[in-house]
């Protein structure tokens, strides 16, 4: 077995997990409970597939794609931050609608495939110098655009959140809005951003189901990545660095079915589509055991902040 291909493909397949998981993790930093990742990746991967089909053009696909969990994020936001609706609820209402939403939008679209130039945008693009690295530069340096994009996007996520003055910020709206408050941080500025910009991540997810990975359009395009990756926000306990890891561990596990069917190892096919699952729940137990503070979520997550409480 070539295992720099197979890592290669993990890498492949991690990547919109990795974006989802970012997202959700941003979101929960404000101190908000999204379990509505699946339906902002479902309208994501819609509209990107949408826009990219009527344009033929990759960036603006990408835009529309985030736009549309942008909007998702927005709905989620306005319910929890402005209303104060439960989270949980609204959560599990937002995974309805993007369900309901990406139905109703690629009814039309199924078994399309994505024109030539945004296939051709998104094609492998090796790194000059480091994609010549023995093992290690096969894996992470001959991908596409978008795989780049999702190591970007998480170091910088990463030093935004532990580095800088407003990713502290958001940290204390996480921990503890009412002390943030009192020291003069926007509670509701801070909530919707970051909530928005948790949507525009799962969005990116989707899109890159259904203009790279896939690329084609099919109902239910996202087979319960958005869920797997609330789980591995806390599998890498709120760190953008270990996403990377968790996410592309994870795309190894989805892959993994076809690696052994090459070796013709007979394994039900049920069992390989249950094993991200299986190991999902595992992982959701062992860290549940291992209580500490360094892996503890925010504080004030899942739970409404009222001004006139402070």
């Amino acid at each position: 077995m070539d295992f720099a291909l197979l890592f290669a493909y993990a890498v492949h397949a991690g990547t919109p997990l990795l974006f989802a998981t970012l997202g959700e993790m941003v979101t929960e930093k404000s101190g908000n409970l999204n379990l509505g990742v699946e339906g902002m990746m479902l309208m994501g991967a819609v509209m990107g597939f949408q826009v990219g089909i009527a344009t033929s053009n990759p960036l603006l696909a990408v835009v529309g794609a985030a736009a549309a969990g942008a909007l998702g994020g927005l709905i989620f936001a306005f319910l929890t931050v402005t209303l104060r609706a439960n989270q949980v609820v609204s959560g599990l209402a937002l995974t309805i609608f993007g369900t309901g939403f990406a139905g109703f939008f690629g009814q039309k679209l199924t078994g399309k495939i994505v024109p030539g130039p945004i296939t051709t945008f998104f094609g492998e693009a090796k790194v000059p110098l480091l994609s010549d690295i023995p093992f290690v530069g096969k894996i992470l340096f001959a991908q596409n655009l978008f795989v780049y994009f999702g190591y970007v996007a998480a170091i910088a996520l990463g030093v935004y959140l532990f580095h800088t003055r407003k990713g502290l910020n958001l940290r204390a709206v996480g921990e503890n809005p009412a002390a943030a408050d009192a020291s003069g941080i926007n509670i509701s500025l801070y909530k919707y951003t970051h909530i928005l910009l948790g949507g525009a991540l799962c969005g990116l997810g989707g899109a890159y189901l259904s203009l790279v990975y896939v690329p084609t359009w099919k109902e239910n395009i996202t087979a319960g990545r958005g869920w797997i990756a609330v789980a591995l926000v806390i599998f890498t306990t709120w760190s953008p660095y270990r996403a990377i890891i968790g996410s592309y561990l994870f795309g190894c596990l989805d892959i993994i079915g076809f690696r052994i069917q090459d070796l013709k190892i007979k394994v039900s096919p049920y069992i390989i589509d249950m094993l991200p699952y299986i190991v999902t729940i595992v992982v959701l137990v062992f860290i549940s055991m291992r209580k500490s503070k360094e892996n503890a979520p925010p504080k004030g997550l899942g739970n409404p902040y009222f001004r006139e409480d402070r």
